[in-house]
C-alpha cells in the first residue's frame, strides 16, 4: 500500500517506520526543511526519537502534494493544534473516498470538536478514521509490544487500517465507536496533567491512584453523555491510554504536570518538555464540553484553575479533597 504520513515528529516517524517494516511504500511530509534534511541524511529523528534508525525505504518531503496525491492512506500525525490548518492545506489534494487516519489526540477549544470531526469538516470527500491507544512513540519505534484500536464508522475501513498496521509487536483491534476513542484519548491527557502535578507536589501512589480512578469516572460521565460506548472508555483508548499517560516517563503530559506541581507555569513547563503538551490545549475544551452536557468533572476543573486561573496546585488539591461527601457509585 502507498501511504503518506503527515508529521515527522516522534509519533509520525515511529508509525512510518512500522508501516515501512510491514512492506508499505511510505513517504513522510514535514513543513520543517531542517527536519526533512536530518531525516534524509541520518534516517533518524534525532530530536524526537533518538536511537531509532528508520527504515531506509522511507521517503521524506516538504511538498504536501507528494504525501497526499496517489496515496492509498494518509496518516495525520501532526500535533492537535495544527490539525485544522494541515487539513485545510491538503483539502484540494485529497481525492474522493481517500482514507485519512488521525493518530493525534485533542479537542479544539474554539469549536469543541474532536480531530476526526475537524478533518471531516475540512475534507468532506475523505473517509476519516482514528488510531489510538496506549502507545508511546519511544516504545513503538523500538518494537516494544503495543496494542491499539482502529476506529471508523464503517467497520471495513477499520479492518483496512488493522491490516495495514498490525504485525508481531503492534496488535490492532477494531471499533466503530469513533466518539469514544477520540474522547478517551483526548481527556486522559488532562487527567495525566493532574497526575503529574501530584508527583510534582511530592505526593504518593495513593494520591495518583485516586486521581486516575476518579479521573476515569469523569471520562466515563462525559463519554456516556456524548453517546460513547462504556466498553470503549474501559478499553485501550480510554483506561489503557489513561494508565500509560499518567505513569510513563515518556508522557509529555505527566512530565509537564510534574513541572507545574513544582511551581512552574504551563508555558514554562511546555518550554522545558520541548513538545506540544496536548492536555494543556484540551483542558478548556473538556471543561466546556462538561458544562455543555451538564456533567461534573472536578479534576478537569481543578486542572483548568491551576493552568489558567492562578490557583496553586496545593490549593486545587485541597479544594478537591474538601468537596461535599458523596457515594462512590
Amino acid at each position: 500500500m502507498k501511504i503518506g504520513v503527515l508529521g515527522a515528529g516522534g509519533w509520525g516517524s515511529a508509525l512510518a517506520n512500522l508501516l515501512a517494516g510491514n512492506g508499505h511504500e511510505v513517504i513522510v511530509w514535514s513543513i520543517d526543511e531542517r527536519e526533512v534534511a536530518m531525516l534524509k541524511e541520518f534516517h533518524e529523528q534525532r530530536d524526537r526519537l533518538p536511537g531509532v534508525i528508520l527504515n531506509s525505504s522511507i521517503e521524506y518531503t516538504t511538498d504536501a502534494s507528494k504525501a497526499v496525491i496517489g496515496q492509498k492512506m494518509i496518516v495525520c500525525a501532526v500535533p492537535s493544534p495544527f490539525v485544522r490548518s494541515t487539513a485545510k492545506n491538503i483539502a484540494d489534494k485529497v481525492s474522493n473516498g481517500q482514507l485519512i487516519v488521525n493518530v493525534s489526540k485533542g479537542i479544539e477549544e474554539s469549536t469543541l470538536k474532536a480531530l476526526v470531526e475537524i478533518i471531516e469538516e475540512e475534507i468532506p470527500q475523505a473517509k476519516v478514521a482514528v488510531l489510538s491507544g496506549p502507545s508511546h512513540a519511544e516504545e513503538v519505534g523500538r518494537g516494544i509490544p503495543t496494542t491499539v484500536v482502529a476506529g471508523a464508522r464503517d467497520i471495513e475501513i477499520a479492518k483496512t487500517i488493522q491490516n495495514a498496521f498490525m504485525n508481531d509487536y503492534f496488535r490492532v483491534y477494531t471499533s466503530t465507536d469513533v466518539t469514544g476513542i477520540e474522547l478517551g484519548g483526548s481527556v486522559k491527557n488532562v487527567i495525566a496533567l493532574a497526575a503529574g502535578i501530584s508527583d510534582g507536589l511530592g505526593l504518593g501512589d495513593n494520591t495518583k491512584a485516586a486521581l486516575m480512578t476518579r479521573g476515569m469516572a469523569e471520562i466515563m460521565r462525559l463519554g456516556l453523555a456524548m453517546g460513547a460506548d462504556v466498553k470503549t472508555l474501559s478499553g485501550l483508548s480510554g483506561m489503557g491510554d489513561l494508565i500509560v499517560t499518567c505513569t510513563s516517563k515518556h508522557s509529555r503530559n505527566r512530565n509537564a504536570g510534574y513541572l507545574i506541581g513544582q511551581g512552574k507555569t504551563y508555558e514554562e513547563a511546555m518550554a522545558e518538555v520541548k513538545m506540544v503538551v496536548e492536555g494543556v490545549y484540551s483542558a478548556k475544551a473538556t471543561l466546556a464540553l462538561a458544562r455543555e452536557h451538564g456533567v461534573e468533572m472536578p479534576i478537569v476543573e481543578a486542572v483548568n484553575n491551576v493552568l489558567f486561573n492562578g490557583m496553586t496546585a496545593k490549593e486545587a488539591l485541597t479544594e478537591l479533597l474538601n468537596r461535599d461527601r458523596k457515594s462512590e457509585l
